[in-house]
């Protein structure tokens, strides 16, 4: 505390309760092929009906993609989504027909085309890229003749035309409101031709307007914080409306648009899905490698290219340290004549024998239904084997095995294409590949739970490289409360007693059998203190998950002894 000048009573709070906060390890992250959404940039999807709002529903394309993510949801529902895009032929739709135009994202918005267009695009433009986007038509009503307001095709979604705001009126401003309606012209977003998407009533012209609870009622700002389908770029051509449309409200008299239904009835073209490749899903997954702005534990890939999965696993989760990547093999692999070959050689050349405690394999694809386009698709399993992660951390904790019958059921499999057999099953888990297998009665089952670590250790498993996740993500953010402190015995039996509790919680819930904790002069020496240095050393000895089974039957002759025998075999 401060020094006192004179006699007085200085009152403080010192809070000595910090303990170890929990940190989250259901978080998904994907990085992948869409029709729709916002490209670059990291969106949540809850579940699969917010999946498709986001992204669009599947096709031929991104059928791998979106079915990655929604088998994922399925187990969990916590999801962090990249759409990957080609800058160089993915194009955004506009009502000029503009075909080399993109808006890859909202930020990117509006950076560069919220305030001025400056991209000859026209009024609207769709509000992501690709070939969805040519299905939008925007009409728009900004005449307060109501005789000519019954003529438009759109007036029974609203209950008058468009006249004067009462914020516009109070300023001495008139004739400032006007309808759009976004229409899905060709059905693509809906299915049917024609469907309304989205109307929006009694907005204004003035960009200084206001609706009844003080938020901004100028129709580009409207559309900005609430259209799921198109951005403003630009004033709708016609005479006089540059010079009042978009200006403060006091005293003017905003122009009207004559002939609206036909004139201002646009429909948006241009729009290009690009040909994705595999350095655009990189740029993707590079969203995810900073683990402070973002954080995410299970990051699948699909059906990524090998220099993909590659680079998630080395430049993503090797980087951060605190995240797990999921890895199938190819389906001409798993389809191939001699598939346990095949995949093994994927493993050790197409993934370059890669060596990492933070990636997992599994050994193929599943077959199953797909209700938007009524057909039946191969996906691989690797969305399924991070969903089991979460079901685990859910059901259990982070630290127990996702595999077996307990934990490792797979949901939504019509067939496998691939059945490893026993000798099949042995060859992949030396080579760290984790079976999935179907048993009569039991299901499709992950039936292994091996990282790709190849050297043999505690890390090789699954369930031990999530505890070590779990547990230094939570002691580094609780340490985070001894920066700037001194380094003295007062701060380390602090964190020591932060820690310590923390850990007999993990060993209670089975994850360690035992822990030890230093933080004292013998590792805080001198030396480390006067490089500012703060040290902490924590042991732990984790728990194992049965991998090996033996069950040995004796026959015992009548007249003996149990005690004889027992031991001796």
């Amino acid at each position: 505390m401060a020094f006192q000048l004179s006699p007085g009573i200085v009152t403080s709070e010192i809070d000595l309760t910090t303990a170890v906060p929990s940190s989250g390890t259901t978080t998904g992250a994907f990085a992948g092929v869409f029709q729709w959404g916002p490209a670059e940039f990291p969106t949540q999807a809850e579940n699969e009906v917010r999946l498709v709002e986001f992204f669009g529903k599947p096709d031929n394309n991104t059928a791998v993609s979106f079915f990655t993510c929604a088998n994922f949801l399925t187990y969990g529902n916590d999801l962090r989504v990249v759409r990957a895009v080609n800058g160089s032929n993915t194009r955004t739709a506009t009502t000029s027909g503009n075909t080399t135009f993109l808006i890859k994202n909202e930020d990117e918005y509006f950076t560069n085309n919220y305030s001025s267009n400056t991209a000859n695009t026209g009024a609207w433009v769709a509000r992501y890229a690709g070939a969805l986007g040519n299905s939008l038509k925007v009409s728009v009503w900004a005449n307060t003749n109501q005789t000519h307001f019954d003529a438009w095709a759109y007036k029974s979604y609203f209950d008058a035309a468009p006249g004067t705001s009462a914020f516009v009126s109070s300023v001495g401003g008139s004739n400032d409101e006007i309808h759009i309606v976004v229409v899905d012209e060709d059905g693509l977003f809906t299915g049917a031709s024609g469907t309304v998407l989205e109307t929006f009533p009694f907005l204004s012209k003035a960009s200084d307007a206001k609706d009844s609870v003080g938020n901004s009622n100028f129709y580009k700002d409207v559309l900005w914080r609430k259209s799921k389908y198109i951005y403003w770029t630009d004033h709708p051509d016609a005479v006089n409306t540059a010079i009042t449309w978009g200006t403060t409200s006091a005293g003017k008299t905003f122009a009207q648009l004559v002939n609206v239904s036909a004139v201002h009835t646009t429909s948006l073209s241009g729009g290009a899905d690009g040909v994705v490749l595999a350095g655009n899903v990189q740029t993707g997954y590079g969203k995810f490698i900073d683990g402070d702005l973002i954080d995410v534990s299970l990051i699948m890939t699909g059906d990524a290219e090998p220099a993909t999965a590659l680079y998630a696993i080395n430049s993503v989760a090797e980087v951060r340290k605190d995240c797990v990547v999921f890895v199938s093999p190819t389906l001409a692999n798993v389809t191939s004549a001699t598939p346990s070959d095949s995949v093994v050689n994927y493993r050790k050349n197409a993934l370059s024998n890669v060596s990492s405690s933070y990636a997992v394999m599994d050994s193929g694809w599943k077959y199953q239904y797909d209700k938007y386009n009524d057909k039946y698709r191969w996906i691989p399993l690797n969305g399924d084997v991070a969903g089991l992660c979460v079901r685990t951390d859910l059901e259990r904790d982070a630290w127990y095995s996702p595999a077996g019958s307990s934990r490792g059921q797979i949901k939504n499999v019509i067939k496998l294409a691939y059945y490893p057999a026993k000798a099949d099953r042995d060859t992949l888990y030396k080579n760290g590949v984790n079976p999935v297998v179907s048993f009569a009665g039991e299901g499709t089952i992950l039936f292994g739970d091996k990282t790709m670590l190849s050297k043999p250790g505690a890390f090789d498993r699954i369930n031990v490289r999530r505890l070590f996740i779990t547990i230094e993500k939570a002691i580094a953010r609780a340490a985070k409360s001894q920066l700037f402190e001194f380094n003295d015995e007062f701060t380390r039996s602090q964190f020591v007693s932060i820690v310590e509790p923390f850990l007999r919680t993990v060993k209670g819930r089975r994850g360690i059998t035992d822990f030890k904790v230093v933080c004292n002069s013998t590792n805080n020496t001198q030396a480390a203190i006067d490089r500012n240095e703060f040290i902490g050393d924590i042991y732990v000895k984790p728990n194992r998950s049965i991998n090996f089974i033996q069950l040995n039957f004796v026959a015992v002759r009548t007249g003996v002894s149990f005690d004889e025998v027992v031991g001796r075999f």
